[in-house]
This record gives structure tokens, sequence and C-alpha cells, in this order.
């Protein structure tokens, strides 16, 4: 199977922007006949670099509250048809999709924000949406804790997918959770760094017998669109990444399918082998042989949270 790892920048804060650039990149990808194209963390609108360089932890800060309202004003609403061109586009030219979203549901008031990663497969349907269990450090300034909803593998051709938010690929229950599913191609989306995927890449995929696909955003200067008089600090400022990439694909024996590629914005492409996965199950299977339930389990509550129960 071939597979597309997109690394770009999105158009921050720019919400349709950067879903236009999505689906250019989307087009590309199928005319390269990859049947799987995989986008970064909260890449649709962007990261929000801005909460550690503008003193992001000030308690009812003028300066956080428009800046974080900015910000939900141009996150993605599913409800409300965002994603619909998307999922034509998948639909159209048959590609299953990752992409990292910031999410404003309007089952949790319509105003919080989860950094979400969302699944839509080859028939341009939305299979699962994982809202990220637990936002890292200074991310808990903007989003929320998501659930277990989405903690679902998807079939695609010979392979189980099945995907997590950055930091969450550190987490072993929540790998356990997708192990047990059948999941043999992993997806690890991070808004960018070699810190995050040069190590940890290999790792998830001698620990799974996986292949693990890690995609990168990159994000600079030039690519802030937003005109708030708050952020021109950012657009002015001398760091040339405030992500600089780091994209890769692992072996499931650990080796390098594809290196990690940093500093460029590009579209790359590889062929997964599934005979791969069954020779490396042959002596370590997560969830199969080499798993002992009947001594350890895990207990994994997929319920979507919300605050009221209607009857």
């Amino acid at each position: 199977m071939k597979v597309a790892v997109a690394q770009i920048a999105p158009h921050w804060f720019d919400r349709e922007a950067t879903l236009k650039k999505v689906i250019n990149c989307t087009l590309e990808a199928a005319g390269q006949g990859a049947q799987l194209i995989t986008f970064g963390e909260a890449l649709v609108p962007g990261y929000p670099f801005w909460i550690e360089q503008t003193n992001g932890a000030k308690f009812n800060c003028d300066t956080q509250k428009t800046i974080q309202a900015e910000y939900a004003n141009q996150a993605v609403q599913i409800e409300r048809g965002d994603l619909q061109a998307l999922c034509d586009t998948a639909a159209a030219n048959h590609i299953s999709i990752y992409l990292g979203i910031i999410e404003r549901p309007k089952d949790r008031s319509g105003h919080s924000l989860y950094c979400s990663m969302v699944y839509i497969n080859q028939q341009g349907e939305i299979g699962s949406v994982h809202r990220k269990l637990m936002p890292t450090y200074e991310e808990r300034l903007s989003w929320s804790p998501g659930d277990g909803h989405g903690l679902v593998t998807h079939s695609l051709n010979e392979f189980t997918v099945g995907g997590l938010n950055c930091w969450e690929n550190w987490m072993p229950l929540a790998r356990a959770a997708l192990y047990a599913q059948g999941e043999d191609l992993h997806v690890a989306n991070w808004p960018g760094g070699l810190h995050n995927t040069q190590a940890l890449t290999p790792v998830l995929a001698m620990e799974g017998r996986s292949y693990v696909i890690s995609v990168c955003g990159i994000m600079r200067p030039q690519d802030i669109a937003t005109d708030l008089p708050e952020l021109q600090a950012l657009k002015e400022s001398s760091d040339t990444f405030f992500a600089s990439g780091g994209s890769c694909i692992a072996n499931p024996d650990g080796s390098w399918l594809i290196e990690p590629i940093a500093h460029t914005e590009g579209v790359y492409y590889a062929k997964l082998d599934h005979a791969f996965v069954r020779r490396e199950r042959q002596n370590f299977d997560p969830a199969g042989h080499y798993s002992r339930p009947d001594v350890t389990q895990l207990i994994v509550n997929r319920e979507r949270q919300s605050t009221v129960k209607f009857k």
C-alpha cells in the first residue's frame, strides 16, 4: 500500500486557507497513487505556539482572551460542515486521510477546544474523531482534555490503521488499546520537531511490530496569517522555525523506511508491505501470542463524555 506523509505549514489562524492547502496535498497524493495521506497535529488552524511566548499563564488577561477567542473562531466545527469539501475530495479520489485539527464541538458547549485527530475513509466518511486524552503542559491553557471515544482502528486494504496525537504516543495504555484492536499501521501526528520523532518512532514500531508513520508540521514566522496586534511580535520573531518537521516512517522491525526529514515542506511517499508485519509478529505480538490477558487486562471507556444526558 502506498502512503503519503504531508509535512506542511498551516496558514496559521486561517482555517479555510489551511484546508485548501490540505485538499491540494490530498489531490497530489491521490495522483501519485497513495491510498492514505497523513497530516500533523493541530494543523488546522495551527498549533498554539503563542502560549509560551506571550505569558500565556497570566490569569484573566485581555491579550490571552483575545488570542484564544480568534483561535476558537478559526477552529473546526465538524457539525457545521467545515470538513465536507475534504470528505468529498477523499471520496472522489478514493484516498483515506488522517488530519490533526483544533475542534470546537457543539456537544461540549461549542466554545471549548479539543486537539482532535480525524480519520476520513476512502468513501469520504468520517470514521473517527479522537480528542487528545491529555493536552501536554502549556497546551492545557488552550485545549480541553478529551476522552476514549476515538480510540478505534480502521481497516484499510490489508492493514488495520490507528493513530494518536503527539505525546499520547508516550502513553502505554493508549497504545495498548489500539494494539488490542489489531493495529498494524500506527499514525503518530506531531506539531513538528526531531526531538519528538527521531528516538520514539522506531521504539513504537518495535513494540507494536507495526509500521509507524510520524507526521509533523512546519511553522515559521511567515506562516502567521492573522493580523491580531497581540501576535505581531511572533510575526517579527527572529526564530526561523517554531516547528521544524521531523516526519519519518519506521518499519515493523524498527529500521527506517523514511528517515526523519526536517526543515522542509513536502509530501513524501512510501510503499508498505503487509508481509513485513506478519514476519515480525512471528516472535512477538503484543496483543496476541505474547500477551497474558489472564494476568493483565486493560479496560477502555469509549463513551463520548458530556456534562448532561437527556432521557
